[in-house]
């Protein structure tokens, strides 16, 4: 549901334009019209003033309009803007040695696109070209984009996929382990891995290219698997010549309190994809890979005209600067600890809340039915709205929309995450009645 608020004139002349040109399948979570963004906060047409805990889906996660990423998109833009495949380019090469130097051991070479769903479907067709197998393991719950590909292999949501089918073949889904949901972090790991042997006892294991899974569940929930499931799906792809690819597309660049949620568990992907706050608002993806993999994609296998591109790769150089420089990773765990310690005394113990979690600076709160009329995603969007009634921008997810995301910039001033803290405590408070 989108959130509604008392619109000014203004707002009400650009959402009439909006309604007439632009299709309705284009869903905002909002009504606001906004024209200028800085640092923590959103400005809309008119001149109200929003404090974002959403950073556009974990994109802007150095806030908005970033001095040091601004100055660098407009050095780039008078520069060079693009050149396709046409030649090779200096940033391109810059940027895919900066992240082989900040990837998890192993993963030595890139591709470049445009979004997450677009380093989706690079990674299968990768997988499955040079595995010469068809089927891939995904999991319930899962988001990985809204192209076809992509879309076969998400479950966050059922509409995401109604009234698309038949979706690509060779497809296979299996529980992700969610301890709320599955008796705990033993039983959901144990779940987890009975129903892919049950897979495997139906189809041969041999004709698996990959695991495509996310090492903290993004649209799905906001949900942290247990510490014994990226190992467990890491043993499994070893004894069956499996690739593990990790969708670090909203869990990466030092969201979780490290450069990726892989850091935390200890198992190390043979593919990774990045996107999101890569370049904190520019389009662009990779897909990182082991050498032998990337090596044995030939020539022409694959291709994007804008991956890539000159000011994208400058904007995601100025990023990772200064993430690097400002310690942002050690910064979200040091925050993430603070917000997940006062919530549990303020929000956890509220009258619905079915459970507080995350890690970092990825944080939710999942809502439960009361008993009465109302359900989670009732209570979710009472919160919400109540706290855009005080200017402030909060995100959902979940398969029925019952949980909120909080995902603040990294480098939100002490008194902005407070604000927002206080108004999100505030709103869970007075819709618990």
């Amino acid at each position: 549901m989108r959130a509604q608020r008392p619109h000014g004139a203004r707002t009400e002349a650009w959402l009439k334009r909006d309604a007439a040109v632009i299709t309705p399948a284009y869903h905002r979570y909002t009504d606001i019209v906004a024209v200028r963004g800085e640092g923590s906060y959103l400005f809309d047409v008119e001149g109200r003033k929003f404090l974002d805990l959403s950073c556009g889906i974990a994109v802007t996660s150095l806030g908005h309009s970033h001095p040091a990423v601004v100055e660098a998109v407009r050095e780039q833009a008078a520069r060079l803007t693009h050149v396709s495949v046409t030649t090779q380019h200096d940033l391109n090469i810059r940027l895919a040695e900066k992240l082989v130097d900040i990837a998890p051991a192993g993963l030595q070479m890139c591709f470049f696109g445009n979004s997450g769903a677009e380093a989706v479907e690079g990674a299968m067709k990768l997988a499955r070209r040079v595995t010469g197998r068809t089927e891939i393991i995904a999991f319930n719950g899962g988001f990985h984009g809204r192209t076809f590909g992509a879309m076969s292999l998400t479950t966050s949501k059922s509409h995401y996929r109604e009234g698309y089918g038949p979706l690509l073949p060779g497809i296979h889904h299996v529980p992700y382990a969610y301890p709320l949901r599955m008796g705990g972090e033993d039983a959901s790991v144990l779940r987890s891995e009975a129903a892919i042997m049950a897979l495997f006892e139906r189809h041969d294991p041999s004709s698996f290219a990959a695991f495509i899974v996310e090492p903290v569940l993004g649209e799905g929930g906001y949900v942290v698997p247990p510490p014994g499931f990226m190992p467990m799906l890491r043993r499994l792809a070893d004894e069956h010549d499996i690739l593990l690819i990790a969708d670090e597309v909203q869990s990466g660049m030092c969201r979780t309190g490290e450069w990726w949620a892989v850091d935390h568990t200890g198992c190390l992907p043979d593919v990774m994809l990045v996107a999101k706050a890569l370049a904190n608002g520019m389009p662009i993806s990779a897909i990182l890979a082991r050498r032998d993999l990337m090596g044995a994609w030939p020539p022409g296998a694959h291709g994007s005209t804008f991956g890539g591109n000159p000011v994208s790769c400058a904007a995601a150089l100025a990023t990772i600067d200064v993430m690097e420089k400002e310690g942002l990773a050690a910064r979200a765990a040091r925050l993430g600890s603070d917000i997940h310690e006062r919530l549990s005394e303020s929000v956890a113990r509220q009258e619905g809340v079915a459970e507080l979690r995350g890690i970092g600076m990825m944080i939710g709160v999942e809502f439960e039915a009361d008993g009465a009329a109302r359900n989670g995603k009732e209570r979710q969007e009472a919160v919400r709205r109540a706290c855009l009634d005080n200017q402030v921008l909060l995100l959902s997810c979940g398969s029925e929309d019952e949980v909120i995301r909080m995902i603040p910039p990294l480098n939100i001033s002490p008194e902005d995450l407070d604000k927002g803290l206080t108004v999100f405590e505030e709103a869970v408070a007075s819709t618990a009645a």
